[in-house]
């Protein structure tokens, strides 16, 4: 017999369950970003700018960070654990698991790093600022939450496929992500340090696995290890994708579901209401209002080259790899899909979002480059939602084939999104 819930525990189940969805992400992070935006451009803006400046935490541990620092290093690992685990239930037990099922997304993918990255350097060179390329990164990534948000809002009837074939493209998007941000984005690396933190991972692995997955002893763990990484130079956040990388995909003890679900359902809702808000927050109070204006802004190449590469280059690499893919190799889509569909699909992955936002902050010393870049990430990113939203209408309208993805088979019966 299920244990009866109190009225105070159905609501925190609720919350939690709410706090789980794709849309209500979406709506958060959205919000967040649109207080940042108006605060930074009110009369109270150097109020903002200073909340942000503001420095907090132990010295002697090297954590006396700002709080825009404390965001981008310490809360967003909360979001990169879930990534962690995401990346690893996928890879064991889901999408990524069969390889001819996953080609296809992985290397779309792949397509959609490369050719943003191809878009926004042959547009800062053409506009003659070289210094500019250590952004090239910036449009190469997918916001998840976001993406999947749009999906779900507006593409309610279409194969329950799409979502997982995007879900695919974007957690290999933000695994190539992390792999960027680990290789290029690191300065100078203090190896003891770097050991120390993979020597933390090592236990967190081996109590994940264990009887003894307490979060009483995992979190104090989880958090060393984030220090660690923090001490040697290497992005924080990548102790967030290493710790849930370790986390077992399969049942284990007798126990009902994997413990990748258990990890992701009692994470998700701090990574959705807090984590991933707070680092908008904090991230995209971009200030047109002050020095030279939107024009002063408007004239770093940086602006248009991080916005073509969101909304060009993604859909060229994502709808052109795939095309290329499925016409001179025996790869297909799964069952149900087309390439018409990757048309709104490619333009989702234009979201860039969260992991531009930190892969800008981690581009550019100086603060004209990173405000015009981070303008550019939100504007490319609202753009590529804007046009995906009418074509996911229009798409789940008209009428599908019996062999969509052209494999030669009849499509199996699939269930649509929002059923």
């Amino acid at each position: 017999m299920e244990p009866t819930r109190t009225p105070t525990g159905a609501r925190r189940a609720r919350l939690a369950q709410a706090l789980r969805l794709e849309t209500t992400s979406g709506v958060l992070l959205l919000v967040a970003a649109a207080a940042a935006l108006v605060w930074a451009n009110s009369p109270w803006r150097e109020s903002y700018a200073s909340l942000m400046e503001l420095r907090v935490g132990p010295a002697a541990l090297h954590l006396d960070l700002s709080v825009a620092a404390w965001a981008a290093d310490g809360l967003l690992a909360v979001f990169f654990y879930v990534v962690g685990v995401e990346l690893k239930h996928e890879i064991v037990a889901g999408s990524l698991r069969d390889p001819r099922r996953a080609a296809v997304p992985v290397l779309a993918a792949i397509g959609g790093m490369a050719l943003p990255a191809v878009v926004y350097v042959g547009i800062v060179l053409a506009a003659g600022d070289p210094a500019a390329l250590s952004g090239w990164a910036i449009p190469a990534a997918t916001d998840i939450a976001f993406a999947l948000a749009v999906l779900a809002i507006f593409g309610r009837g279409l194969p329950i496929g799409l979502r997982t074939f995007l879900l695919t493209l974007a957690v290999v998007d933000d695994l190539l992500a992390i792999v960027v941000i680990a290789v290029f984005y690191t300065a100078t690396v203090q190896l003891f340090a770097l050991l120390g933190a993979a020597l933390a991972v090592t236990a967190f692995a081996l109590l994940v696995r264990s009887r003894f997955d307490s979060p009483w002893v995992l979190i104090p763990i989880g958090l060393v290890a984030w220090w660690l990484m923090h001490e040697s130079g290497v992005h924080a956040t990548i102790a967030g994708v290493l710790l849930g990388a370790t986390v077992p995909a399969e049942r284990l003890y007798g126990e009902r579901e994997p413990r990748t679900h258990q990890h992701e359902a009692a994470v998700r809702p701090w990574s959705t209401a807090i984590a991933l808000p707070v680092f908008a927050f904090c991230s995209a109070g971009v200030s047109i209002a002050g020095g030279g204006g939107l024009a002063e802004l408007a004239a770093q190449p940086v602006l248009l080259a991080v916005a073509a590469g969101l909304v060009v280059g993604k859909l060229l690499g994502v709808l052109g790899v795939t095309a290329l893919v499925t016409r001179l190799t025996p790869l297909r889509l799964p069952d149900g899909i087309g390439i018409r569909d990757l048309l709104p699909v490619a333009l989702l992955t234009g979201i860039g979002f969260t992991v531009s936002l930190l892969i800008t902050e981690l581009s550019f010393d100086d603060a004209g480059r990173t405000d015009a870049a981070k303008l550019a990430v939100l504007v490319g990113s609202g753009i590529a939602a804007l046009l995906a939203a009418p074509l996911l209408r229009w798409d789940a309208r008209r009428a599908r084939s019996a062999d969509e993805n052209r494999d030669g088979v009849p499509d199996a019966r699939q269930a649509r999104i929002g059923d």
